[in-house]
């Protein structure tokens, strides 16, 4: 099956793209939401977690300690790196087995992730996708949406790739500027990953 990746910065709005998405009849995996719930659930993962981390990662009913986690990785990036190395797995097998459920008449199937580059996963996609959005409105959106200052979201920001670095790896791009038309972006994206999907699909025959 034909798969298409998407990302963007953190206030970008991938997520209302992919929203878009979806109402076209398009599954979208949301690798972010599953990463939060595999963390819990997988248990190769969890006892991955435990050992570099300590068992105090957990609480005794089998939650994550998201504030033991992030004041362990948020300012070292060697942890960061080595939580990233443990999850990034986690979410590919995830990948894999939700693609399976997915009916084989679906002409392709969205990936949503936050570190789509960062994790290389975009290479296991025939196609990406970069939602963009000046910097002004990502700060705007992400304070008034989260509740948090300008600083706490420059930090957040610092740790991704820059638009400018994925737009290296990227093949489309959705504008979110409040001026330019998602749904229009969208709709001429998915008649491109229709025509792309079919001609993968008979180059597979």
């Amino acid at each position: 099956m034909y798969k298409v990746g998407i990302t963007g910065g953190i206030g970008s709005g991938k997520t209302t793209a992919c929203k878009v998405f979806e109402v076209l009849g398009i599954p979208v995996f949301y690798a972010d939401t599953v990463a939060k719930e595999i963390m819990c659930k997988d248990a190769l993962l969890v006892e991955g977690i435990k050992s570099a981390f300590g068992n105090e990662s957990y609480f005794e009913d089998g939650k994550l300690n998201n504030k033991h986690i992030a004041g362990i990785v948020f300012n070292n990036e060697d942890a960061l790196a080595q939580l990233n190395a443990l999850v990034h797995p986690a979410v590919f097998r995830a990948f894999d087995a939700w693609e399976e459920t997915i009916p084989a008449n679906t002409p392709y199937t969205l990936k949503e992730a936050a570190l789509l580059f960062e994790s290389s996963s975009y290479k296991m996609c025939d196609t990406n996708i970069l939602v963009t959005a000046p910097y002004e409105i990502k700060m705007k959106r992400v304070m008034l949406r989260d509740n948090v200052t300008e600083k706490q979201v420059k930090a957040r920001m610092d740790k991704q790739l820059s638009d400018a670095e994925k737009s290296k790896m990227a093949n489309h791009f959705i504008v979110n500027d409040e001026e330019q038309s998602i749904i229009e972006q969208v709709l001429a994206l998915h008649q491109e990953f229709l025509k792309s999907a079919e001609e993968h699909k008979s180059a597979r025959v």
